[in-house]
Protein backbone atom coordinates (compact mmCIF):
# COMPACT_ATOMS: atom_id res chain seq x y z
CA UNK A 1 0.00 0.00 0.00
CA UNK A 2 1.43 3.20 -0.82
CA UNK A 3 2.08 5.99 1.91
CA UNK A 4 -0.67 8.64 1.91
CA UNK A 5 1.28 11.79 0.27
CA UNK A 6 1.40 15.17 2.43
CA UNK A 7 -0.46 17.74 1.66
CA UNK A 8 1.84 20.91 0.28
CA UNK A 9 2.64 23.27 2.91
CA UNK A 10 0.70 26.65 3.27
CA UNK A 11 2.31 29.52 0.75
CA UNK A 12 1.96 32.09 3.21
CA UNK A 13 5.04 30.92 5.75
CA UNK A 14 6.95 30.36 2.51
CA UNK A 15 6.21 33.96 1.32
CA UNK A 16 7.33 34.87 4.56
CA UNK A 17 10.17 33.51 4.76
CA UNK A 18 11.60 34.00 1.45
CA UNK A 19 10.60 38.20 2.11
CA UNK A 20 13.24 37.86 4.87
CA UNK A 21 15.83 35.46 2.86
CA UNK A 22 16.29 37.92 0.12
CA UNK A 23 15.68 41.35 1.78
CA UNK A 24 19.45 41.76 2.42
CA UNK A 25 20.03 41.49 -1.79
CA UNK A 26 17.29 43.81 -2.18
CA UNK A 27 19.22 46.36 0.09
CA UNK A 28 22.64 45.96 -1.26
CA UNK A 29 22.82 48.92 -2.44
CA UNK A 30 22.53 50.93 0.65
CA UNK A 31 23.92 48.76 2.53
CA UNK A 32 27.45 48.95 0.80
CA UNK A 33 26.87 53.02 -0.28
CA UNK A 34 26.17 53.79 3.75
CA UNK A 35 29.51 51.02 4.89
CA UNK A 36 31.67 53.28 2.41
CA UNK A 37 30.12 56.60 3.46
CA UNK A 38 30.13 56.08 7.04
CA UNK A 39 33.12 54.04 8.09
CA UNK A 40 36.37 53.86 6.88
CA UNK A 41 36.05 51.98 3.81
CA UNK A 42 37.22 52.55 0.33
CA UNK A 43 34.09 51.45 -2.24
CA UNK A 44 35.88 48.50 -3.56
CA UNK A 45 36.45 47.38 0.45
CA UNK A 46 32.54 48.31 1.20
CA UNK A 47 32.04 46.22 -2.11
CA UNK A 48 33.65 43.25 -0.13
CA UNK A 49 31.91 43.11 3.01
CA UNK A 50 28.91 42.95 0.80
CA UNK A 51 30.05 39.96 -0.98
CA UNK A 52 31.03 38.37 2.31
CA UNK A 53 27.41 38.95 3.27
CA UNK A 54 25.97 36.94 -0.15
CA UNK A 55 28.72 34.36 0.00
CA UNK A 56 27.23 33.25 3.37
CA UNK A 57 24.10 33.28 2.07
CA UNK A 58 25.12 30.87 -0.71
CA UNK A 59 27.26 28.51 1.51
CA UNK A 60 24.11 28.02 3.55
CA UNK A 61 22.45 26.81 0.65
CA UNK A 62 24.83 24.67 -0.83
CA UNK A 63 24.77 23.06 2.88
CA UNK A 64 21.46 22.76 3.42
CA UNK A 65 20.60 21.68 0.22
CA UNK A 66 20.05 18.08 1.16
CA UNK A 67 18.92 18.36 4.91
CA UNK A 68 16.01 20.41 4.57
CA UNK A 69 13.65 17.04 4.71
CA UNK A 70 15.84 15.12 6.99
CA UNK A 71 16.28 18.12 9.88
CA UNK A 72 12.18 19.72 8.95
CA UNK A 73 11.54 23.09 7.41
CA UNK A 74 10.59 24.27 10.68
CA UNK A 75 13.50 24.27 12.94
CA UNK A 76 15.94 25.39 10.59
CA UNK A 77 13.96 28.41 9.46
CA UNK A 78 14.33 29.06 13.14
CA UNK A 79 17.55 28.50 13.04
CA UNK A 80 18.30 30.89 10.41
CA UNK A 81 16.11 34.02 11.33
CA UNK A 82 17.96 33.83 14.91
CA UNK A 83 21.73 34.09 13.18
CA UNK A 84 19.94 36.42 10.88
CA UNK A 85 19.01 38.21 13.79
CA UNK A 86 22.03 38.15 15.86
CA UNK A 87 24.29 38.81 13.17
CA UNK A 88 22.47 41.84 11.35
CA UNK A 89 21.79 43.15 14.88
CA UNK A 90 25.68 42.72 15.96
CA UNK A 91 27.12 44.97 12.15
CA UNK A 92 24.11 47.75 13.38
CA UNK A 93 25.21 48.14 16.56
CA UNK A 94 28.74 47.83 16.43
CA UNK A 95 31.28 50.11 14.62
CA UNK A 96 34.53 48.31 14.93
CA UNK A 97 35.23 46.73 11.09
CA UNK A 98 36.06 43.14 12.46
CA UNK A 99 32.65 42.54 14.13
CA UNK A 100 30.79 44.69 11.29
CA UNK A 101 32.32 41.68 8.72
CA UNK A 102 31.72 39.04 11.39
CA UNK A 103 27.87 40.06 11.46
CA UNK A 104 27.52 40.64 8.11
CA UNK A 105 28.53 36.94 7.58
CA UNK A 106 26.73 35.26 10.16
CA UNK A 107 23.45 37.60 8.85
CA UNK A 108 23.99 36.52 5.43
CA UNK A 109 24.12 32.40 6.28
CA UNK A 110 20.97 33.13 8.24
CA UNK A 111 19.61 34.88 4.86
CA UNK A 112 20.54 31.67 3.03
CA UNK A 113 19.39 29.67 5.37
CA UNK A 114 15.41 30.86 5.27
CA UNK A 115 16.26 31.23 1.70
CA UNK A 116 16.84 27.46 1.13
CA UNK A 117 13.83 26.68 3.37
CA UNK A 118 11.74 28.59 1.52
CA UNK A 119 13.03 27.62 -2.10
CA UNK A 120 12.42 24.18 -1.10
CA UNK A 121 9.02 24.71 0.56
CA UNK A 122 7.67 26.42 -3.08
CA UNK A 123 8.65 23.20 -5.37
CA UNK A 124 6.57 21.47 -2.97
CA UNK A 125 3.68 23.59 -3.97
CA UNK A 126 0.89 22.98 -6.48
CA UNK A 127 1.85 26.24 -8.58
CA UNK A 128 5.60 27.13 -7.75
CA UNK A 129 5.41 30.01 -9.74
CA UNK A 130 2.59 31.48 -8.71
CA UNK A 131 4.34 31.07 -4.86
CA UNK A 132 7.76 32.45 -6.30
CA UNK A 133 6.11 35.53 -7.82
CA UNK A 134 4.16 36.32 -4.67
CA UNK A 135 7.49 36.13 -2.47
CA UNK A 136 9.23 38.52 -4.90
CA UNK A 137 6.09 40.81 -4.30
CA UNK A 138 6.17 40.49 -1.10
CA UNK A 139 10.13 41.43 -0.83
CA UNK A 140 9.31 44.08 -3.62
CA UNK A 141 7.01 45.97 -2.01
CA UNK A 142 8.80 45.15 1.79
CA UNK A 143 12.39 46.81 0.20
CA UNK A 144 10.25 49.38 -1.87
CA UNK A 145 9.19 50.33 1.41
CA UNK A 146 12.28 50.80 3.12
CA UNK A 147 14.08 52.53 0.51
CA UNK A 148 11.86 55.50 0.92
CA UNK A 149 11.65 55.45 4.49
CA UNK A 150 15.74 54.92 5.18
CA UNK A 151 17.11 57.77 3.60
CA UNK A 152 14.76 60.21 6.07
CA UNK A 153 15.65 58.53 9.21
CA UNK A 154 19.65 59.48 8.93
CA UNK A 155 21.51 57.44 10.75
CA UNK A 156 24.98 55.73 10.03
CA UNK A 157 26.23 52.21 8.47
CA UNK A 158 23.43 50.57 10.88
CA UNK A 159 20.55 51.19 9.85
CA UNK A 160 20.46 49.17 6.92
CA UNK A 161 21.21 45.89 8.73
CA UNK A 162 19.09 47.00 11.83
CA UNK A 163 16.05 46.93 9.02
CA UNK A 164 17.11 43.35 7.55
CA UNK A 165 17.39 42.22 11.14
CA UNK A 166 13.58 43.37 12.13
CA UNK A 167 12.45 41.88 8.92
CA UNK A 168 13.63 38.33 10.32
CA UNK A 169 12.40 38.95 13.80
CA UNK A 170 9.11 39.96 12.03
CA UNK A 171 8.93 36.79 10.07
CA UNK A 172 9.56 34.61 12.83
CA UNK A 173 5.67 33.34 13.89
CA UNK A 174 5.18 32.43 10.55
CA UNK A 175 7.58 29.47 11.09
CA UNK A 176 5.38 27.93 13.63
CA UNK A 177 3.13 27.07 10.47
CA UNK A 178 6.03 24.82 8.78
CA UNK A 179 6.52 21.37 9.30
CA UNK A 180 8.71 20.00 12.33
CA UNK A 181 11.97 17.50 12.03
CA UNK A 182 9.66 14.16 11.84
CA UNK A 183 6.89 15.18 9.49
CA UNK A 184 9.05 14.18 6.09
CA UNK A 185 10.01 10.77 7.93
CA UNK A 186 6.20 9.99 8.89
CA UNK A 187 4.83 10.60 5.21
CA UNK A 188 7.53 8.74 3.85
CA UNK A 189 6.69 5.33 5.74
CA UNK A 190 9.38 2.89 5.83
CA UNK A 191 10.87 4.03 1.94
CA UNK A 192 14.22 5.42 1.37
CA UNK A 193 15.41 8.25 3.94
CA UNK A 194 13.93 11.68 2.60
CA UNK A 195 16.49 13.77 0.36
CA UNK A 196 18.27 10.91 -0.37
CA UNK A 197 18.33 9.57 -3.92
CA UNK A 198 19.54 10.55 -7.82
CA UNK A 199 18.48 13.88 -9.20
CA UNK A 200 16.89 14.11 -11.80
CA UNK A 201 17.52 15.92 -15.53
CA UNK A 202 21.41 16.44 -14.12
CA UNK A 203 22.65 17.96 -17.11
CA UNK A 204 19.87 20.69 -17.34
CA UNK A 205 20.12 21.58 -13.83
CA UNK A 206 23.76 21.59 -14.05
CA UNK A 207 23.38 24.13 -16.84
CA UNK A 208 20.94 26.05 -15.39
CA UNK A 209 22.48 26.44 -11.80
CA UNK A 210 25.45 27.93 -13.70
CA UNK A 211 23.76 30.30 -16.09
CA UNK A 212 21.63 31.51 -12.61
CA UNK A 213 24.82 32.25 -10.97
CA UNK A 214 26.48 34.46 -14.22
CA UNK A 215 22.76 35.87 -14.66
CA UNK A 216 23.08 37.04 -11.03
CA UNK A 217 26.92 38.63 -10.78
CA UNK A 218 26.07 40.12 -13.78
CA UNK A 219 22.39 41.75 -12.38
CA UNK A 220 23.88 42.62 -8.80
CA UNK A 221 27.39 43.78 -10.45
CA UNK A 222 25.35 46.16 -11.73
CA UNK A 223 22.87 46.83 -8.95
CA UNK A 224 26.00 47.01 -6.27
CA UNK A 225 27.37 49.93 -8.25
CA UNK A 226 23.98 51.90 -8.97
CA UNK A 227 24.00 54.58 -6.34
CA UNK A 228 27.55 55.22 -7.40
CA UNK A 229 26.32 55.55 -10.89
CA UNK A 230 23.46 57.66 -9.55
CA UNK A 231 25.53 59.96 -7.60
CA UNK A 232 28.43 60.30 -9.32
CA UNK A 233 27.78 60.36 -12.69
CA UNK A 234 24.22 61.26 -13.09
CA UNK A 235 24.51 63.88 -10.06
CA UNK A 236 21.56 62.79 -8.01
CA UNK A 237 21.41 63.59 -4.17
CA UNK A 238 20.80 60.32 -1.67
CA UNK A 239 16.92 61.32 -1.54
CA UNK A 240 16.41 61.44 -5.26
CA UNK A 241 17.97 57.98 -5.11
CA UNK A 242 16.08 56.35 -2.69
CA UNK A 243 12.80 57.54 -4.98
CA UNK A 244 14.44 56.14 -7.67
CA UNK A 245 14.73 52.57 -6.12
CA UNK A 246 11.74 52.83 -4.82
CA UNK A 247 9.95 53.83 -8.25
CA UNK A 248 11.91 50.89 -9.62
CA UNK A 249 11.21 48.28 -7.15
CA UNK A 250 7.51 49.85 -7.28
CA UNK A 251 7.72 48.78 -10.89
CA UNK A 252 9.06 45.53 -10.41
CA UNK A 253 5.59 45.00 -8.22
CA UNK A 254 3.83 45.80 -11.31
CA UNK A 255 6.38 43.42 -13.24
CA UNK A 256 5.39 40.16 -10.57
CA UNK A 257 1.82 40.86 -10.65
CA UNK A 258 1.60 40.46 -14.29
CA UNK A 259 4.12 37.64 -14.42
CA UNK A 260 1.51 36.07 -11.55
CA UNK A 261 -1.39 36.75 -13.73
CA UNK A 262 0.22 35.67 -17.26
CA UNK A 263 1.32 32.32 -15.19
CA UNK A 264 1.85 29.55 -17.67
CA UNK A 265 0.52 30.91 -20.99
CA UNK A 266 3.83 31.28 -22.62
CA UNK A 267 5.31 28.47 -21.13
CA UNK A 268 8.81 29.31 -19.55
CA UNK A 269 11.14 29.66 -22.15
CA UNK A 270 9.80 32.97 -23.79
CA UNK A 271 9.87 34.81 -20.67
CA UNK A 272 13.27 33.73 -19.76
CA UNK A 273 15.21 34.22 -23.53
CA UNK A 274 13.34 37.32 -24.43
CA UNK A 275 13.12 38.86 -21.02
CA UNK A 276 16.98 38.22 -20.21
CA UNK A 277 17.43 40.26 -23.68
CA UNK A 278 16.02 43.14 -22.69
CA UNK A 279 17.53 43.34 -19.52
CA UNK A 280 20.41 43.15 -20.93
CA UNK A 281 19.56 46.67 -23.12
CA UNK A 282 18.33 47.75 -20.04
CA UNK A 283 21.43 47.52 -17.93
CA UNK A 284 23.68 49.34 -20.79
CA UNK A 285 21.03 52.27 -20.52
CA UNK A 286 21.48 52.20 -17.01
CA UNK A 287 25.33 52.02 -16.83
CA UNK A 288 25.17 54.90 -19.40
CA UNK A 289 23.00 57.38 -17.87
CA UNK A 290 24.03 61.07 -17.60
CA UNK A 291 20.93 62.41 -15.97
CA UNK A 292 17.81 61.47 -14.11
CA UNK A 293 15.44 60.48 -16.92
CA UNK A 294 17.59 58.19 -18.43
CA UNK A 295 18.83 56.48 -15.27
CA UNK A 296 15.44 56.43 -13.62
CA UNK A 297 14.35 54.74 -16.91
CA UNK A 298 16.76 51.95 -17.34
CA UNK A 299 16.40 51.24 -13.68
CA UNK A 300 12.85 50.94 -13.88
CA UNK A 301 12.85 48.86 -16.77
CA UNK A 302 15.15 46.78 -15.12
CA UNK A 303 13.73 46.16 -12.19
CA UNK A 304 10.24 45.71 -13.61
CA UNK A 305 12.02 42.45 -15.88
CA UNK A 306 13.96 41.21 -13.05
CA UNK A 307 11.53 39.41 -10.50
CA UNK A 308 9.67 37.94 -13.70
CA UNK A 309 12.28 36.25 -15.32
CA UNK A 310 13.59 35.34 -11.86
CA UNK A 311 10.15 33.93 -10.67
CA UNK A 312 10.33 32.00 -14.35
CA UNK A 313 13.75 30.41 -13.17
CA UNK A 314 13.04 29.50 -9.79
CA UNK A 315 9.74 27.84 -11.08
CA UNK A 316 11.63 25.96 -13.87
CA UNK A 317 14.94 25.05 -10.82
CA UNK A 318 11.54 23.85 -8.61
CA UNK A 319 9.71 21.52 -12.04
CA UNK A 320 13.18 19.65 -12.08
CA UNK A 321 12.60 17.97 -8.90
CA UNK A 322 9.49 17.89 -6.41
CA UNK A 323 11.78 17.30 -3.41
CA UNK A 324 13.14 21.08 -4.19
CA UNK A 325 16.91 19.88 -4.67
CA UNK A 326 17.15 21.77 -7.94
CA UNK A 327 14.96 24.38 -6.28
CA UNK A 328 18.26 24.96 -3.72
CA UNK A 329 20.94 24.87 -5.42
CA UNK A 330 20.15 26.59 -8.03
CA UNK A 331 19.17 29.28 -5.63
CA UNK A 332 22.74 29.00 -4.03
CA UNK A 333 23.91 29.57 -7.38
CA UNK A 334 22.07 32.61 -7.52
CA UNK A 335 23.41 33.49 -4.19
CA UNK A 336 26.83 32.89 -5.29
CA UNK A 337 26.78 34.94 -8.30
CA UNK A 338 24.98 37.74 -6.27
CA UNK A 339 27.91 37.48 -3.74
CA UNK A 340 30.35 37.98 -6.74
CA UNK A 341 28.17 40.72 -8.12
CA UNK A 342 29.82 43.76 -5.80
CA UNK A 343 32.88 43.04 -6.35
CA UNK A 344 32.83 42.45 -9.92
CA UNK A 345 30.70 45.60 -10.46
CA UNK A 346 33.66 47.94 -8.45
CA UNK A 347 36.32 46.00 -10.62
CA UNK A 348 35.06 46.89 -14.02
CA UNK A 349 33.96 49.88 -13.14
CA UNK A 350 37.36 51.38 -11.61
CA UNK A 351 39.17 49.17 -15.07
CA UNK A 352 36.54 50.65 -17.87
CA UNK A 353 34.26 53.33 -16.69
CA UNK A 354 30.61 52.71 -15.99
CA UNK A 355 29.52 52.46 -19.57
CA UNK A 356 32.36 49.52 -20.20
CA UNK A 357 31.06 47.78 -17.37
CA UNK A 358 27.69 48.16 -18.77
CA UNK A 359 28.46 46.72 -21.89
CA UNK A 360 30.38 43.29 -20.91
CA UNK A 361 27.20 42.82 -18.14
CA UNK A 362 24.91 43.62 -21.28
CA UNK A 363 27.34 40.76 -23.34
CA UNK A 364 27.46 38.10 -20.30
CA UNK A 365 23.77 38.26 -20.27
CA UNK A 366 22.81 37.91 -23.98
CA UNK A 367 25.20 34.75 -23.55
CA UNK A 368 23.76 33.14 -20.99
CA UNK A 369 20.06 34.02 -22.26
CA UNK A 370 20.32 30.94 -25.24
CA UNK A 371 21.50 28.59 -22.88
CA UNK A 372 18.26 29.40 -20.12
CA UNK A 373 16.10 28.91 -22.85
CA UNK A 374 17.51 25.69 -23.95
CA UNK A 375 16.99 24.39 -20.65
CA UNK A 376 13.39 25.88 -19.93
CA UNK A 377 12.05 24.48 -23.94
CA UNK A 378 14.41 20.78 -23.11
CA UNK A 379 12.58 20.09 -19.26
CA UNK A 380 9.38 22.44 -19.43
CA UNK A 381 9.08 25.09 -21.59
CA UNK A 382 6.27 24.44 -23.86
CA UNK A 383 2.86 26.40 -23.17
CA UNK A 384 0.76 24.24 -20.83
CA UNK A 385 -2.53 24.15 -22.65
CA UNK A 386 -5.85 23.24 -21.26
CA UNK A 387 -6.19 19.58 -20.52
CA UNK A 388 -1.82 18.86 -21.21
CA UNK A 389 -0.78 16.33 -18.96
CA UNK A 390 2.73 16.07 -17.66
CA UNK A 391 4.60 13.36 -18.72
CA UNK A 392 7.22 12.43 -21.25
CA UNK A 393 5.01 12.57 -24.10
CA UNK A 394 5.09 15.65 -24.91
CA UNK A 395 3.39 18.31 -26.60
CA UNK A 396 1.89 15.22 -28.91
CA UNK A 397 0.65 13.50 -25.71
CA UNK A 398 -0.90 16.87 -24.68
CA UNK A 399 -2.95 17.07 -27.95
CA UNK A 400 -4.25 13.48 -28.01
CA UNK A 401 -5.46 13.81 -24.17
CA UNK A 402 -7.18 16.93 -24.83
CA UNK A 403 -8.41 16.12 -28.06
CA UNK A 404 -12.34 15.02 -28.67
CA UNK A 405 -13.61 11.99 -27.26
CA UNK A 406 -11.05 12.06 -24.50
CA UNK A 407 -13.30 11.55 -20.99
CA UNK A 408 -12.63 15.01 -19.20
CA UNK A 409 -12.61 13.22 -15.69
CA UNK A 410 -9.81 11.19 -17.09
CA UNK A 411 -6.99 14.41 -17.37
CA UNK A 412 -5.98 16.33 -14.91
CA UNK A 413 -6.55 19.89 -14.47
CA UNK A 414 -3.30 22.52 -15.27
CA UNK A 415 -1.30 22.87 -12.24
CA UNK A 416 -2.80 19.63 -10.09
CA UNK A 417 -0.83 17.59 -8.41
CA UNK A 418 0.97 14.36 -9.85
CA UNK A 419 0.14 10.94 -8.74
CA UNK A 420 3.25 9.34 -7.31
CA UNK A 421 3.91 5.87 -9.64
CA UNK A 422 4.77 3.38 -7.18
CA UNK A 423 7.51 0.84 -8.35
CA UNK A 424 5.60 -3.24 -7.92
CA UNK A 425 8.29 -6.09 -8.02
CA UNK A 426 6.83 -8.86 -9.90
CA UNK A 427 8.64 -12.40 -9.58
CA UNK A 428 9.51 -13.98 -13.00
CA UNK A 429 7.24 -17.32 -13.05
CA UNK A 430 9.56 -20.51 -14.43
CA UNK A 431 9.44 -21.51 -17.88
CA UNK A 432 7.49 -24.75 -18.26
CA UNK A 433 8.11 -27.43 -21.53
CA UNK A 434 4.76 -28.93 -23.36
CA UNK A 435 5.59 -32.68 -23.05
CA UNK A 436 3.20 -34.35 -25.93
CA UNK A 437 1.50 -37.48 -25.44
CA UNK A 438 2.18 -40.60 -27.75
CA UNK A 439 -0.84 -40.73 -29.38
CA UNK A 440 -0.57 -36.64 -29.94
CA UNK A 441 3.35 -37.11 -30.87
CA UNK A 442 2.14 -40.07 -33.77
CA UNK A 443 -0.78 -37.69 -34.97
CA UNK A 444 2.05 -34.00 -35.62
CA UNK A 445 3.68 -36.96 -37.34
CA UNK A 446 1.52 -38.09 -39.92
CA UNK A 447 0.42 -34.43 -40.30
CA UNK A 448 3.90 -33.66 -41.06
CA UNK A 449 4.42 -36.47 -43.88
CA UNK A 450 1.48 -35.41 -45.80
CA UNK A 451 2.60 -32.25 -46.07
Amino acid sequence: MLPRASAPPAAWPLVALFTAGYAAPYLLPTVVGRLDAHLPLSPAQAGVIGTALLLGSATAGFTLASRIPRHGPRPLARLGLLLAVAGYGTAAASTLLPLVVVGAVVGGFGSGTATAVAAAGIAGQRDPHRTSALGLLSVSAAAGALYLTLPRLGGGHGLPFAAIALVAAAVWPATGRLDGPGAAAACGGGGAEPGRGRLPYPRAGVVLAGCLMLWSLAQNALWGVSGRIGAQQAGLSEVTLGMVFAAALGAGLLGVSAASALGARLGRAVPIGVGTALIACCVVLSSSARGLGSFAAGEILWNALYPVVLSYAIGLAAALDPRGRWAVLAGSASSLGVACGPVTGSLLAEGAGFPGMGLVLGGLLLAVAGPMTAVALHTGGRPLTAGSVRRRGGAPAAVLAAGAGTPSGAVPRVGAAELRVAEVSVRRLPRRILLLSPAARRARERARAQV
